[in-house]
């Protein structure tokens, strides 16, 4: 083992630090609440946002937005976060997939570099709606219905 390993070691055990979590939808089920769920965890120094999700049993794939500190650092399906690490006192906020965008965040949100980075060297760059193909005769609330003859 290195020196560095076993003083990280030494570090996580002598000082724990920590964490407010919110878990929000269905994944509050994960602290036996079912709406949302406040939670205050004491986490070994150096724990990143996977160690959190492992402790708390959440698989990353079921998270939608999360939010460290106010800053957005995780959407579905890019989760650049994962090796982020916590430090005392922060503050997480995790969304499950099907939870709408909180509203104080819809007009600029602040992103963490982390997601920047990612964002940007998705294929297409950043983020795109995805539209299912509508069923035949159906009309969205972009198009127009046909004109009566």
């Amino acid at each position: 083992m290195s020196a560095r390993v076993l003083l990280r070691q030494i570090n996580e055990e002598e000082s724990p630090m920590k964490v407010e979590v919110w878990l929000y939808g269905p994944l509050a089920r994960y602290a036996g609440e079912t709406i949302y769920a406040h939670l205050e965890l004491d986490m070994p120094a150096g724990s990143t946002i996977q160690d959190l999700l492992e402790k708390l049993g959440i698989p990353s794939e079921e998270r939608g937005i999360t939010f460290v500190n106010g800053q957005l650092t995780a959407m579905p399906g890019i989760y650049p976060d994962l090796g982020l690490e916590l430090n005392e006192g922060d503050r997480v906020g995790i969304f499950h997939q099907k939870s709408m965008w909180p509203f104080q965040y819809r007009f600029g949100a602040p992103i963490h570099k982390k997601l920047q980075e990612a964002m940007k060297t998705r294929e297409g760059g950043a983020l795109h709606h995805s539209y299912r193909p509508l069923k035949r005769g159906a009309i969205s609330s972009t198009t127009k219905p046909p004109s009566k003859k």
